[in-house]
């Protein structure tokens, strides 16, 4: 057997940092060494993630305790703005780079000032990052040193709806996606809209027209088109902790059957272990815990709309399982290693 993969997890107190660390404490080919916390530098992460007690007790460090290890993989699991910093100053470390932050999702620096609002420090970056979604990406995963992990959103919208551009059944500029999201997805930093009081027995949109995951999806999807796909894109606020689901609409091209649909899916998903074609709509309890996409689609003949309806859930498939798939495939471990997962239900 080989040896284990030596890995830190640079800014391991958040929601995507410690879902990490659970994930990979059942990983057999993963040793976690470092992981860093510059709030909480000295504590146990157990301290301050109970659920974790005997289970990973390792002292918490500060980020510049990375260049006293010998890594073989970093996950970056900081907020956006943060990591590129990060990425700047370690480039040409030894260890390759996955990145759960937006700052190397997108084509290009310009474009991602104008959808965060930030300069972008380190344009170099965007010349060798590979987005990474393994269902669309893989060869290009495996020879990677740079991995923009997608966002959890995009995932679930990406997925929804790439098999109908894939086979050419849709107009590409008439795409909607009506998404909803539990608070997780927010970070672990507290929000006045995320607050209790605020989220309990309540329910409703945000970013309208304006949200920065809407580039995101219709970049990747793009590249699988023959035309620039415009996308509505409306997220919501769930009153749940975690999961997505996304729905949605398209216009096809011409008169279409159930049959046509369903064999596009059937094509462009056949051999990806973590999508699970659904004959009814998927719930979120159905994904919970595990890195499964599950994706409903069907032709409304009386629309003459097709729905599609994806779930993941947003910490697992949106964020750190699939940046383990991701560092799975970077190094030629097999790709399921680590996220055989059930999901939680109830």
């Amino acid at each position: 057997m080989m040896q284990k993969l030596q890995i830190g997890i640079i800014g391991a107190t958040g929601y995507t940092g410690s879902e990490l660390i659970r994930l990979l404490h059942y990983h057999p080919q993963a040793e976690v060494r470092l992981m860093t916390s510059e709030s909480k530098a000295g504590m146990p992460v157990s301290e301050v993630y109970p659920a974790l007690l005997g289970l990973m007790d390792q002292q918490l460090q500060p980020m510049s305790s990375v260049k006293e290890y010998e890594l073989n993989v970093v996950f970056l699991a900081l907020p956006h703005g943060a990591a590129m910093n990060f990425v700047k100053d370690y480039h040409d470390a030894p260890f390759k780079i996955i990145d759960l932050s937006g700052d190397f999702r997108l084509s290009s620096p310009e474009v991602y000032q104008e959808w965060y609002g930030n300069e972008h420090i380190f344009p170099q970056g965007f010349e060798t990052a590979v987005f990474g979604l393994p269902e669309l990406n893989k060869e290009q995963i495996r020879e990677a040193r740079l991995v923009a992990n997608p966002g959890c959103y995009p995932t679930a919208s990406i997925l929804g709806v790439y098999p109908l551009l894939r086979s050419n059944l849709i107009h590409p500029d008439q795409i909607i996606i009506d998404a909803k999201s539990g608070t997780t997805g927010a970070g672990v930093k507290p929000k006045t809209t995320t607050h209790f009081t605020n989220v309990h027995d309540n329910f409703k949109p945000y970013g309208i027209k304006t949200h920065r995951h809407t580039i995101e999806i219709e970049e990747t999807l793009g590249i699988h088109s023959s035309h620039r796909p415009l996308v509505q894109f409306t997220p919501h606020l769930l009153p749940i902790d975690r999961g997505i689901i996304a729905t949605i609409y398209t216009q096809p091209l011409e008169e279409i059957s159930e049959a046509a649909v369903q064999e596009a899916y059937q094509l462009a998903y056949a051999k990806q272990p973590f999508i699970r074609l659904r004959q009814q709509p998927p719930a979120v309890k159905d994904v919970r815990g595990s890195n499964f996409c599950d994706i409903y689609a069907t032709y409304d003949e009386r629309t003459r709309r097709i729905i599609s309806v994806s779930a993941i859930d947003n910490l697992v498939k949106g964020a750190s399982g699939q940046a383990i798939h991701n560092m799975n495939l970077m190094f030629d471990l097999e790709e399921t290693l680590g996220l055989q997962h059930s999901p939680i239900n109830p």
